[in-house]
């Protein structure tokens, strides 16, 4: 026999758009601080230097610091710290040694160049890892390396799977000599070695944030680490300077977030009389259920809970007396 019911429950749902919501209340600082000095100042007085998500939050700086300056570098959240090391993880004796064009900078084209050549009697350069070139291989030991020029234009990492696989490693370079018996192997222009690094890229609230909006431009950074700007005078990108530069900078905080409250009613048919859908485990399985198809639909940010009326129950049996008044509406 089915049994009619009306269920009411309550959904609290933020008030913003849920597709491009903004996490982030930006405040920019006009006193030229260093990088340091501007996290620390923003942790302080808000939450942190700015992190930025999505597309939206980006356009949102712009538009704050623009509101004072048009044509200045501001800090943000971001920074990357500069660890080159050797495919084959040597570490020992020369492991630090570097034969870099002059001026080359150790941070060089923020967004991709993470891998090393070396040219045909010509110092090292950084270069993007996707790159195909020949490449050097090393078949001896690192202490006793062995110079092979594979003359086969690969990747980076193709290159080093190549040299794993047939040789030792990608070449490890220690001293100047070893550099001269390298390079006059070159039968190219450049050949990958082994150096490289990861790009370690950070914001300073520890976010998970993957969001970038690189500058192409160069990055000369002779440090270790490197801290992140948004250049309003190319259009808000990001690029790497040295910490110790004195700029503005923008911190952010988290504004609360309005509620809006809606009350659905929904009416439910029992095939099973038995069942007591005022029952805690009953009315918690029901929400759960509700919850689900929501996040199935890609709706998040929504809380439901019931609304019990003055007796203290959610569900009541729905009474001829409203089927009546339901007609009379409908016939209305």
């Amino acid at each position: 026999m089915m049994m009619d019911w009306i269920l009411l429950g309550v959904l609290y749902l933020s008030g913003c758009n849920i597709s491009s919501c903004l996490l982030h209340q930006y405040h920019y600082v006009a006193d030229p601080m260093n990088w340091t000095e501007a996290q620390t100042y923003c942790r302080v007085t808000y939450t942190d230097l700015a992190t930025i998500e999505n597309t939206e939050e980006k356009n949102q700086l712009i538009t704050t610091v623009s509101s004072f300056e048009n044509n200045t570098k501001v800090w943000i959240g971001l920074y990357t710290i500069i660890d080159w090391r050797w495919s084959d993880g040597y570490r020992g004796r020369g492991a630090e040694y570097r034969n870099w064009i002059i001026d080359h900078p150790t941070f060089y084209y923020v967004y991709n160049y993470f891998c090393v050549l070396s040219g045909n009697k010509q110092p090292w350069q950084a270069n993007n890892c996707l790159a195909n070139f020949p490449f050097i291989c090393n078949n001896g030991t690192q202490l006793d390396p062995e110079f092979v020029f594979v003359n086969e234009s690969m990747n980076w990492s193709r290159a080093q799977r190549y040299c794993r696989e047939n040789f030792i490693d990608l070449a490890t370079v220690r001293n100047a000599t070893e550099s001269q018996e390298l390079q006059s192997l070159v039968l190219s222009n450049w050949a990958w070695i082994g150096l490289y690094r990861d790009p370690n890229i950070y914001w300073s609230d520890g976010s998970g944030s993957s969001f970038r909006y690189w500058d192409t431009g160069y990055n000369k950074i002779l440090s270790s680490v490197a801290c992140g700007v948004a250049a309003l005078d190319n259009s808000g990108r990001w690029k790497f300077l040295p910490c110790e530069t004195r700029l503005p900078f923008v911190c952010y905080s988290i504004p609360p977030l309005p509620v809006m409250r809606q009350v659905v009613k929904l009416r439910m048919k029992l095939e099973d009389s038995s069942v007591d859908l005022n029952d805690p485990a009953v009315k918690a399985d029901i929400l759960k259920k509700l919850q689900d198809r929501l996040k199935e639909k890609g709706v998040s940010g929504v809380t439901l809970k019931w609304r019990e009326q003055p007796d203290g129950r959610v569900f009541h049996k729905e009474g001829k007396s409203s089927e009546k008044k339901k007609r009379q509406k409908t016939e209305l």
